[in-house]
């Protein structure tokens, strides 16, 4: 066994990712490869870790991997994705109105009040809010945005703004609400959202959620053995199918970056990032 372990960055965004990491450390272990992991607070510091040294990977948000992206681009390096769970792979965010509202389309959102979730939620703010351009609506100009900060830094890799815009939404206090289409599903079993409450008025573009990013100068044949290991799991093996299921996931995937460009184009259009990955939003908070 390789006695350097394969270090990899993770997003402490809930208590079970120690559990999730630990289990994957230790079957990793099984298979031959010394692996190991260090938590983050926040996307933010675990990208900057990737270059310098500290990080091998990263299991990172989509916003996480265009992040990492533009700074290796303008720092003449280059990252990549080597694996993504089949449940990242073509998600759709929804905006959501109660079922007695005389909101029909995005178009009715005009001059009404928008909810949204984290100043940095892929799939609940920067998305939806790319959509509704993409339709002539501007947030901020031709409808208010409210928006429902919760855990910033997390890149929305939690429920808690997307929830707290559905009750506002269901309570009367925003017109509308935006959140990834799993969470409508479950927000409906849960009891968030009451059967019969609410309707979609629009649904985005599909898009890709997170993936493992490849730091620069990351050790080849680790990386290597860590692909084939993680993409040959299998969901009818008992060894492994407790963390598959405690990480979300039925199947790796490949990594591929053809689910990004929504993103990218709102990140550009929010000024959320430059070019060069600096971070731009004077109110982001992590």
């Amino acid at each position: 066994m390789n006695t350097s372990p394969l270090v990899m960055g993770a997003v402490a965004y809930a208590p079970k990712v120690v559990t999730i990491w630990e289990g994957f450390k230790a079957w990793f272990a099984e298979q031959g490869l010394a692996f190991d992991y260090r938590l983050f607070s926040n996307y933010e510091a675990q990208v900057e870790a990737q270059f310098d040294g500290t990080i091998h990977l990263a299991w990172n948000s989509p916003l996480a991997w265009i992040r990492a992206e533009r700074i290796a681009r303008a720092r003449g390096l280059s990252v990549r994705t080597v694996a993504m769970r089949n449940t990242d792979c073509d998600l759709r965010s929804l905006i959501v109105v109660r079922a007695d509202s005389p909101l029909q389309t995005g178009a009715d959102l005009r001059g009404k009040t928008l909810g949204v979730g984290a100043i940095d939620s892929p799939q609940a703010t920067m998305i939806p809010l790319h959509h509704l351009r993409q339709l002539g609506l501007v947030g901020g100009r031709d409808f208010a945005v409210r928006r429902f900060d919760v855990l910033s830094g997390k890149h929305g890799d939690h429920i808690g703004g997307e929830r707290d815009a559905a009750v506002a939404m269901l309570a009367g206090e925003v017109d509308a609400c935006c959140m990834i289409d799993g969470n409508h599903l479950a927000f409906g079993l849960d009891g968030t959202l009451p059967a019969g409450s609410t309707r979609v008025i629009e649904t985005t573009e599909p898009y890709d959620h997170c993936n493992f990013t490849i730091s620069p100068g990351a050790p080849e044949a680790a990386v290597a053995r860590f692909t084939e290991l993680l993409l040959g799991m299998r969901w009818d093996d008992q060894a492994v199918r407790p963390l598959m299921y405690l990480e979300g996931v039925r199947q790796w995937k490949p990594g591929r970056v053809s689910g990004y460009p929504q993103l990218e184009q709102a990140v550009d259009e929010l000024a959320f990032y430059g070019a060069d990955g600096a971070i731009l939003d004077a109110d982001y908070r992590y």
